[in-house]
């Protein structure tokens, strides 16, 4: 069992294990998820602008790529 210190700020340093299985690295954020009376560490994700269009030419099948452009733009 990893333990941590926790700071007069309130910090810690997570152990170099728990970064690691975490594939955390400096700089980069965690956040903490509450389930059935535990907390639970996750890495934090930055979304990405892109996100929102995943997947989205395939619902746009046998269409060519000009039309498809064109509808995004609005004409």
């Amino acid at each position: 069992m990893d333990t941590a210190k926790i700071t007069a700020k309130g910090q810690i340093t997570l152990p170099k294990k728990i970064r690691e299985k975490l594939g955390v690295a400096e700089g980069e954020r965690v956040y903490f998820v509450e389930k059935n009376g535990r907390m639970i560490i996750k890495k934090a994700v930055p979304k990405s602008p892109f996100d929102p269009w995943v997947g989205f030419l395939k619902a746009q099948k046998r269409q060519k790529s000009d039309a498809i452009v064109e509808a995004l733009r609005g004409r």
